[in-house]
Protein backbone atom coordinates (compact mmCIF):
# COMPACT_ATOMS: atom_id res chain seq x y z
CA UNK A 1 0.00 0.00 0.00
CA UNK A 2 1.29 3.39 -0.80
CA UNK A 3 -0.43 6.92 0.97
CA UNK A 4 0.04 10.12 -1.02
CA UNK A 5 -0.72 13.23 0.68
CA UNK A 6 -0.66 16.51 -1.18
CA UNK A 7 -0.22 20.26 -0.27
CA UNK A 8 0.37 23.81 -1.33
CA UNK A 9 -2.82 24.47 -2.50
CA UNK A 10 -4.61 27.59 -2.10
CA UNK A 11 -6.06 30.98 -3.92
CA UNK A 12 -3.50 33.20 -6.57
CA UNK A 13 -4.30 35.37 -8.88
CA UNK A 14 -4.13 35.02 -12.55
CA UNK A 15 -0.49 35.05 -13.93
CA UNK A 16 0.95 33.58 -10.41
CA UNK A 17 2.28 30.80 -9.29
CA UNK A 18 1.91 27.63 -7.33
CA UNK A 19 4.10 24.73 -6.42
CA UNK A 20 2.52 21.50 -5.17
CA UNK A 21 3.73 18.63 -3.51
CA UNK A 22 2.81 15.19 -3.35
CA UNK A 23 5.05 13.01 -0.08
CA UNK A 24 4.29 9.20 -0.86
CA UNK A 25 4.85 6.76 2.12
CA UNK A 26 4.26 2.95 2.28
CA UNK A 27 5.58 0.24 0.49
CA UNK A 28 8.22 1.22 -2.58
CA UNK A 29 6.81 4.39 -3.17
CA UNK A 30 9.41 5.41 -5.40
CA UNK A 31 9.46 3.01 -8.30
CA UNK A 32 5.69 3.70 -9.30
CA UNK A 33 5.51 6.47 -11.84
CA UNK A 34 3.77 9.36 -10.55
CA UNK A 35 1.08 11.65 -12.31
CA UNK A 36 -0.89 15.10 -11.08
CA UNK A 37 -4.64 15.21 -12.09
CA UNK A 38 -7.41 17.39 -11.86
CA UNK A 39 -11.33 17.73 -11.39
CA UNK A 40 -13.16 20.96 -11.86
CA UNK A 41 -16.53 21.11 -10.53
CA UNK A 42 -19.23 19.42 -12.43
CA UNK A 43 -16.39 18.11 -14.54
CA UNK A 44 -14.21 15.02 -15.23
CA UNK A 45 -11.24 13.97 -14.11
CA UNK A 46 -8.60 15.30 -16.11
CA UNK A 47 -4.74 14.00 -16.64
CA UNK A 48 -2.51 17.32 -16.15
CA UNK A 49 0.83 15.41 -16.58
CA UNK A 50 3.49 12.41 -15.32
CA UNK A 51 6.80 11.41 -14.82
CA UNK A 52 8.61 8.45 -15.09
CA UNK A 53 9.77 6.57 -12.05
CA UNK A 54 13.28 8.09 -12.11
CA UNK A 55 12.73 11.40 -13.29
CA UNK A 56 13.87 11.45 -16.78
CA UNK A 57 10.90 11.06 -18.60
CA UNK A 58 8.04 13.48 -18.68
CA UNK A 59 4.57 14.16 -20.51
CA UNK A 60 1.86 16.57 -20.02
CA UNK A 61 -2.06 18.03 -21.24
CA UNK A 62 -1.76 20.26 -24.22
CA UNK A 63 -3.53 22.75 -21.67
CA UNK A 64 -0.96 23.21 -19.50
CA UNK A 65 2.45 22.53 -21.60
CA UNK A 66 4.87 25.21 -21.15
CA UNK A 67 3.12 26.57 -17.93
CA UNK A 68 3.59 23.59 -15.52
CA UNK A 69 6.67 21.24 -14.88
CA UNK A 70 6.83 18.17 -13.04
CA UNK A 71 9.55 16.95 -11.11
CA UNK A 72 10.31 14.52 -8.23
CA UNK A 73 13.09 13.80 -5.46
CA UNK A 74 12.96 10.22 -4.50
CA UNK A 75 15.33 10.57 -2.03
CA UNK A 76 12.42 12.69 0.10
CA UNK A 77 9.74 10.38 -1.78
CA UNK A 78 7.95 13.65 -3.51
CA UNK A 79 6.93 14.84 -6.46
CA UNK A 80 6.25 18.35 -7.43
CA UNK A 81 4.14 20.50 -9.65
CA UNK A 82 5.24 24.27 -10.31
CA UNK A 83 2.38 25.76 -12.13
CA UNK A 84 2.72 29.08 -13.15
CA UNK A 85 1.12 31.55 -15.53
CA UNK A 86 -2.03 30.33 -13.74
CA UNK A 87 -5.51 30.94 -14.96
CA UNK A 88 -8.73 31.27 -13.79
CA UNK A 89 -9.49 27.04 -15.84
CA UNK A 90 -6.95 25.39 -13.78
CA UNK A 91 -9.27 26.22 -10.44
CA UNK A 92 -9.65 22.34 -9.45
CA UNK A 93 -8.90 20.23 -7.27
CA UNK A 94 -5.67 19.03 -7.88
CA UNK A 95 -4.68 14.99 -6.97
CA UNK A 96 -1.61 13.02 -7.32
CA UNK A 97 -1.22 9.21 -8.45
CA UNK A 98 1.29 6.26 -8.38
CA UNK A 99 0.69 3.79 -10.61
CA UNK A 100 3.09 1.36 -12.76
CA UNK A 101 1.83 2.55 -16.08
CA UNK A 102 3.04 5.81 -17.90
CA UNK A 103 -0.16 7.04 -18.61
CA UNK A 104 -3.06 9.71 -19.27
CA UNK A 105 -5.95 7.46 -17.76
CA UNK A 106 -7.36 7.73 -14.02
CA UNK A 107 -7.56 3.94 -14.78
CA UNK A 108 -3.75 3.46 -15.02
CA UNK A 109 -3.13 4.73 -11.92
CA UNK A 110 -3.79 2.28 -8.22
CA UNK A 111 -3.16 4.98 -5.34
CA UNK A 112 -4.32 8.77 -4.99
CA UNK A 113 -4.24 11.80 -2.57
CA UNK A 114 -7.44 13.17 -1.27
CA UNK A 115 -6.45 16.23 -3.47
CA UNK A 116 -5.64 19.96 -2.87
CA UNK A 117 -7.89 22.61 -3.79
CA UNK A 118 -6.07 25.22 -6.07
CA UNK A 119 -8.02 28.56 -6.94
CA UNK A 120 -7.29 30.95 -9.59
CA UNK A 121 -9.11 34.10 -9.53
CA UNK A 122 -8.92 37.10 -12.38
Amino acid sequence: QVQLVESGGGLVQAGGSLRLSCTTSGRTGTYYNMAWFRQAPGKDREFVAVINWSGDVTNYADSVKGRFTISRNNAKQTVYLQMNTLKPEDTAVYHCAAGGYFGHSSGDYLYWGQGTQVTVSS
